[in-house]
């Protein structure tokens, strides 16, 4: 992570998540629901560079329609790559975060 507001702005503004804590530009936690929290912290002299390949994947769970979810994130500025894709019962779709971390939404067959 590069800019702890921005990334803190991003997971709880952008996506709607809530900040569980926030250490000054250390460390935050943000409680994504169901007992997972992402920890937010800058990167160590031996930590891969925020951004690059392998440095983070985050697959986030939807409990609604995820068609509504991904226009709801659109209105707010987050930009999907390309279209939705369906794995095996699973519909996925792809963005990444403002230092272009990789994530995800998954919503699986009963949402």
């Amino acid at each position: 992570m590069s800019d702890m507001d921005r990334a803190v702005k991003f997971y709880t503004e952008t996506l709607g998540l809530r900040l569980d804590v926030r250490a000054g530009n250390h460390w935050a936690s943000i409680d994504a629901g169901d007992g997972l929290l992402l920890g937010l912290h800058p990167a160590g002299p031996h930590s891969p560079v925020p951004g690059t390949a392998g440095s983070i994947s985050v697959g986030l769970g939807v409990d609604e329609p995820i068609d509504g979810v991904v226009r709801t994130l659109e209105s707010r500025g987050v930009v999907f790559r390309g279209s939705m894709s369906d794995g095996g019962g699973v519909r996925l779709a792809f963005f990444t975060d403002p230092d272009g971390n990789e994530l995800y939404l998954a919503q699986s067959g009963n949402a």
